[in-house]
């Protein structure tokens, strides 16, 4: 299969010019200590539309004829890439129906009809929605825009690659974020056409895994269930188009955590001051969990900033307790008064602040004359969890940490 150019990408940036942001490379400072090398966010959350899906999706529906626009276009997506189709299906006076799974989040199902498109919501993945979406597209004659797995789309992604060597000639490691491989196929495309030696990594979810063992396998092979909180990176089979590039062009592919999702959105929001989505955090957990790794300068994109404030809460309490700033105890005490009391003073003391208390005496596992209170705490950070769970047991209490 012939691969994107490099000439197509450049008529692709020529093509989006006034159409998307230039978006920012800022320089990270907390992980470039981490690292010891320059570290640089890319920041596409900072895209129109909130991700980076505006790039490709302009470009596939404007090589679209003019007879084609007129039958309008269909796409499926968790929300972004929904977005994205919407809003250069407007610019380009043309209709979109958009197929979204049931649970998609509310902010991107009500942008994506801010931006004119008509929506369905349709079974509970991406892949079941792109059934639907393929259908109506039958039945309709609407053009179908795949989310990745198109030569247009991923000349417009790669658009970014062409960005972060304006603004970073000397880079020598990039990370993206991949579900379809879209994105991480772009950019390759487009950074080893000009900088062969510069490496570029694709990051998935381990929950929502299916590169690495599509590359075992020489060939796009379907998971069997994905289950995370990255959805715009939670795609079942990569495309075949997608798959030549990754293959041919990618260095590595790398899995992160859900607990490490979670800590880089929190990271992101407490010192980077971005509001980055799950799926767009992936590239940064990955430089969190291996320090030093990477050769530098390093730049990270972070694709997109869509997140649902629900989940925007659950995923900073989650990032929190990962980060060690959240502790849940059971301790055993005396069934006697002031005994809640003194191990609350202690905890107290120990610098520990008390969220909340349950105090029961009904537990098998206990003797006759004991209670047990469970805890939960905010703390420092790990070091500080392990201190205070360390003196209760050296002055004698029973502690059991809870998860």
């Amino acid at each position: 299969m012939e691969l994107v150019s490099l000439d197509r990408i450049h008529a692709a940036q020529k093509l989006l010019a006034g159409v998307v942001r230039h978006t920012p490379l800022e320089r990270s400072g907390v992980l470039e200590r981490l690292h010891g090398t320059p570290v640089y966010l890319k920041c596409e959350n900072l895209q129109r539309t909130g991700s980076f899906k505006l790039r490709g999706a302009y470009v596939r529906i404007h090589g679209l004829s003019e007879e084609q626009r007129s039958r309008g276009v269909v796409a499926a997506s968790a929300g972004n890439h929904a977005q994205g189709v919407a809003l250069a299906a407007s610019l380009l006076g043309c209709q979109a129906t958009v197929y979204m799974p049931t649970g998609a989040p509310l902010p991107k199902l009500a942008a994506t009809r801010s931006y004119g498109a008509e929506v369905h919501l349709h079974g509970a993945t991406v892949d079941e929605a792109l059934v639907e979406a393929k259908l109506f597209a039958e039945k309709t004659g609407a053009e179908f825009i795949h989310p990745f797995d198109h030569a247009d789309v991923i000349a417009g992604q790669g658009t970014i690659g062409l960005e972060i060597l304006e603004q970073l000639p000397e880079v020598r490691t990039i990370l993206v974020g991949c579900g379809g491989g879209g994105l991480v196929g772009g950019v390759a495309a487009a950074v080893k056409a000009v900088k062969p030696d510069c490496r570029v990594i694709g990051v998935q979810a381990e929950q929502a895994a299916t590169w690495p063992q599509s590359l075992a396998n020489g060939a796009p092979t379907k998971l069997a269930e994905m289950h995370t909180i990255a959805d715009g990176i939670a795609v079942g089979i990569p495309g075949e188009v997608t798959f030549a590039h990754v293959s041919e062009l990618v260095d590595d592919i790398l899995t992160v955590s859900e607990e490490s999702l979670s800590r880089a959105l929190l990271m992101c929001l407490e010192r980077q001051k971005l509001v980055v989505e799950p799926a767009g955090a992936a590239a940064m957990a990955a430089v969190l969990d291996h320090p030093g790794r990477f050769p530098g300068p390093v730049a990270v994109v972070l694709s997109g900033g869509n997140v649902d404030p629900l989940l925007l809460l659950h995923v900073i309490q989650h990032g929190l307790n990962a980060a060690g700033r959240y502790l849940s105890l059971r301790v055993r005490v005396p069934d006697r008064p002031g005994s809640l009391g003194a191990l609350l003073t202690r905890i107290g003391a120990l610098g520990a602040n008390v969220l909340d208390v349950e105090h029961t005496r009904v537990s098998g596992a206990l003797a006759l004359g004991e209670v047990v209170v469970a805890l939960n705490l905010e703390t420092r950070g790990a070091e500080h969890c392990q201190q205070v769970v360390t003196t209760l047991r050296q002055v004698g209490y029973t502690v059991s940490r809870q998860l």
